[in-house]
């Protein structure tokens, strides 16, 4: 597994001071490193945050949500990489998406000009959709997503992808064990993110500080 260090620049000096802490007062390190893993498990609904010095111009600076998740593979969408395309272009033809001026996302680069769509919504729906996690679902079929189309449903509830990300079995949990990506929960509000542009900045920054919190656990309590 890479070195934790890897993941962000300033926790080089961060654990720098935790080894020599280790040393002197006879804490082992590596237990601290396995419960920063342990929140390093994906699944389905989770989110992938790439570290902020990746260097893959694919995956840098992405956010992506795990839709699918099972031992043949997994399958995210890039939920902050909002594009110049209306839905009204991309999806020309299907019913109900002639009216809607909202952008495409571009959700990976395997099958970029397949569609897919998530959708939010308080109660779930009897067919046409897959649960995700809480209130969002993956719209499965297109008479399903040409209703939804057709309906009110505003960016807040609809997003569509272009493209999807893909990962055959276990090539993620390489990638996760190897530093590239940080694994936070998710929520309805995170997955349809009112700015897109900057939901990477910050949820890295958030990764950031849980790193440091399992780290030094003292510093992260309110002082008396």
């Amino acid at each position: 597994m890479e070195d934790i260090r890897m993941a962000f620049p300033f926790l080089r000096r961060l654990l720098g001071a935790l080894a020599l802490a280790a040393a002197g007062f006879g804490i082992l390190a590596p237990s601290i490193s396995a419960q920063a893993a342990s929140d390093q498990v994906p699944g389905i609904g989770k989110l992938l945050v790439a570290r902020s010095d990746a260097p893959d111009p694919v995956f840098g600076k992405t956010v992506i949500l795990l839709v699918r998740y099972q031992r043949d593979g997994t399958l995210g969408l890039v939920i902050n990489r909002p594009t110049d395309v209306p839905i009204s272009r991309a999806l020309r033809g299907v019913k109900g998406a002639e009216r809607r001026d909202e952008p495409v996302y571009a959700g990976g680069p395997v099958a970029s000009g397949t569609a897919l769509a998530l959708l939010r919504a308080n109660v779930m729906p009897e067919e046409g959709v897959a649960h995700v996690h809480g209130k969002v679902y993956t719209i499965t079929n297109g008479p399903f997503l040409e209703k939804t189309l057709e309906s009110k449903a505003g960016p807040e509830e609809l997003r569509v992808f272009m493209g999807y990300s893909g990962w055959a079995r276990g090539q993620l949990e390489s990638e996760i064990e190897s530093g590239f990506w940080h694994v936070l929960p998710a929520d309805a509000g995170l997955a349809f993110d009112e700015e897109p542009a900057t939901l990477w900045t910050r949820l890295a920054a958030r990764a950031e500080q849980r790193i440091a919190r399992v780290l030094f656990p003292r510093l992260a309590r309110p002082a008396n």
